[in-house]
């Protein structure tokens, strides 16, 4: 069900406390137009249950009894990095008239929808790139996965086992375990069969069917927190009862054999065990996936409090899956800025503990002594040899500057060297470099993000100040002064090079042009050093404010040493001159005076260096739900003007130029 067509608001009689435990739950099914309430049904309510949970008999009864409809409840199948029993909500529900999805012995909507829909066109291409997506960021039901480990190398297959008491297995399950692991073992003598534990198992929470008495030679218990697409899209072949992963590996290209009655089985996509009568009907990938997973689902937008669709979905898990997995370790914080140390540790710390110490020896050893990484600010990391982890602001900021304390919206973690030092590889060039893999899915969804920044007239930092007249004549060239004492500006180039001689080097190529300096905030701000004394006698036009968005929209081209402005110019059509090497340099997108090394080279489009920069490098973290968010959902609110505000003592301090450490 989608956001536009709800029901009209009626009553959820429902007799499971866990229904209003749930803050999640019982939001969704208000937005739904359910008004859940404990008590008998009346004209028109309904009875709410769960599943097929140990207390649903109370509402079958109850519904019997009063002759009302019932109504079952589910999570849906895109759920959350940790399962349920860990306390994290769910990203929606399904929420089913005449049934339950995993019940085969009578039809639920799912199996109605199935049956009956007419797919059209758009649906299906819908489905596709929504497909394509999950399967880019290796999404699953469950997302708790470690990012650093591989699927094995020789041939195997998957054997899924699931957890007792389970309420979707038939009452012949211990049965129905052995007869699979059985096959699995005859049908693939040659190959290793690897039994995929449960999340839940693996976190302790329930118990599974398989153990370390079912392994030997060839079986071998995989408990291993390796992410499920990519095992799945490794195997041979899968077998399960009804799991989840059993629809999965449908959309990675397998039949699964399945010895259960789940909803995708009967379809023409799987090798059923047993008969499934009613569901005759021959289904692709994407027809499938369009009703269980477009169509069928109550999915939920957090950051907006709105029903949505499965697309946001997949943009909200993502950020959380990636939080989860930079910070289920913890951190420990050094040689960081006393105003940074608590945003940080919120922004950092959701999912396991963040220390803060001053010197870096005593962060260090206790690093050591727990197992978490290091983080340190990026310009004051040192050589990259060192082993830290190096942080950075994100290319959509704050609706304010840094140097005048207001905390980022977006952060880059780097573990390989940092995006502004050409000497050593950065994580944002070895993204910029893949993206020439992005699926057809991401590159459109860079193409909405492109035209939503530029409609909204996001930038770095937000600053809405007015735009003086410029100059008629053309064309207009704008040389971008930066922070000369910044890292990003003395690593640019191995030479000794400031706003001055940019300001000359654009004045000499361009004779004819209007060249129009613009100062960098921080400068202007007297925060920074990086003042041009005597611009006025080089450029037509020196700006010393300006929205930055509406100012790229009125010039021609760009000159920078390496500044995001150059980034922003490329995303707004702008041709980019740079006499630096800015991470966005080399890959034959911006003509190039600077030392750009030679390990760059032409191939990544312009929506893949976007893509990189914009989504795949940096974090997220909403300032109104306290939350990881998507791209999506910061630009929304930089372009609201709703941020973080900066500590009030600590700007005054700053103010006087005594920095706390």
């Amino acid at each position: 069900m989608g956001p536009d067509d709800t029901p009209g608001r009626a009553g959820l009689c429902v007799y499971n406390a866990g229904f209003f435990k749930d803050a999640r739950v019982r939001r969704i099914l208000d937005l739904a137009g359910w008004d859940v309430t404990f008590g008998l049904p009346g004209d028109g309510d309904a009875v709410g249950i769960w599943g097929a949970s140990p207390t649903s008999h109370r509402g079958r009864a109850v519904a019997k009894r009063a002759d009302a409809p019932l109504v079952t409840v589910e999570d849906a199948f895109l759920r959350s990095v940790l399962p349920g029993r860990s306390g994290e909500p769910a990203m929606g529900l399904v929420i089913d008239r005449t049934g339950v999805h995993f019940d085969a012995s009578a039809p639920s909507d799912l199996e109605t929808l199935l049956a009956t829909q007419d797919f059209d066109d758009a649906l299906l291409a819908r489905a596709d790139r929504a497909i394509e997506r999950i399967g880019h960021w290796a999404l699953s039901k469950y997302n708790c996965w470690d990012p650093r480990l591989k699927a094995p190398e020789d041939d195997y297959v998957v054997v899924v086992d699931q957890t007792r008491g389970d309420a979707s297995l038939p009452e012949d399950a211990e049965a129905r375990f052995a007869q699979m692991l059985a096959a699995a073992r005859d049908e693939n003598p040659r190959a290793r069969v690897l039994l995929r534990t449960h999340p839940e198992t693996t976190l302790g929470h329930r118990t599974g069917f398989y153990g370390t008495e079912h392994c030997d030679d060839q079986v071998t218990l995989s408990t291993e927190a390796i992410a499920p697409a990519r095992l799945l899209r490794n195997a041979q072949t899968i077998y399960t009862v009804s799991s989840t992963l059993g629809f999965e590996a449908i959309l990675h290209g397998h039949a699964p054999r399945v010895f259960g009655t789940p909803f995708y089985a009967g379809w023409g996509l799987t090798r059923d065990q047993g008969p499934m009568p009613r569901r005759g009907r021959t289904l692709t990938p994407a027809q499938l996936f369009a009703g269980a997973m477009v169509l069928y689902p109550t999915w939920y937008d957090p950051f907006r409090d709105r029903l949505c669709q499965v697309e946001d979905v997949i943009d909200a898990l993502t950020a959380r899956m990636v939080a989860w997995q930079q910070d289920r370790a913890g951190w420990v914080i050094t040689n960081m800025s006393a105003w940074k140390r608590p945003h940080l540790t919120k922004v950092f710390g959701g999912w396991a503990r963040v220390d803060c110490r001053t010197r870096r020896a005593d962060a260090q050893r206790l690093a050591q002594r727990t197992g978490r990484p290091l983080m340190v600010w990026a310009n004051d990391a040192g050589p990259t040899t060192d082993p830290f982890v190096r942080i950075e602001d994100g290319f959509l900021r704050s609706p304010g500057l840094g140097a005048a304390l207001v905390p980022p919206s977006s952060l880059g973690l780097d573990d390989e060297g940092i995006h502004f030092d050409p000497a050593k590889p950065s994580r944002l060039e070895r993204l910029v470099s893949a993206s020439v893999d992005l699926p057809l899915a991401e590159i459109e969804r860079v193409d909405r993000l492109i035209a939503r920044i530029t409609a909204l007239g996001v930038s770095k930092y937000n600053l809405k100040d007015d735009l003086p007249p410029l100059p008629e004549t053309r064309p207009r060239v704008l040389v971008v002064g930066q922070v000369e004492n910044d890292a990003a500006v003395q690593r640019a180039r191995p030479d000794p090079f400031g706003n001055r001689d940019l300001l000359l080097a654009a004045r000499d190529a361009n004779p004819d042009a209007t060249v129009i300096f613009k100062s960098h905030p921080d400068v202007e701000a007297g925060f920074r050093a990086g003042r041009v004394a005597d611009a006025g006698d080089i450029a037509d036009l020196v700006l010393t404010s300006g929205d930055a968005a509406k100012l790229l929209a009125e010039v021609d081209a760009v000159w920078t040493i390496s500044s995001t402005m150059g980034l922003e110019a490329l995303m707004r059509g702008v041709p980019v001159t740079c006499l630096g090497a800015p991470f966005y340099a080399g890959w034959g997108l911006t003509t190039d005076l600077g030392p750009v090394p030679d390990r760059r080279a032409p191939g990544p489009s312009l929506q893949g260096l976007i893509h990189a920069a914009l989504i795949g490098y940096p974090r997220y973290f909403d300032p109104v739900t306290g939350q990881p968010c998507p791209v999506e959902v910061a630009v929304e609110r930089l372009a609201e003007g709703i941020g973080f505000a900066p500590p009030g003592i600590l700007a005054r301090l700053q103010r006087l130029k005594a920095w706390v450490r």
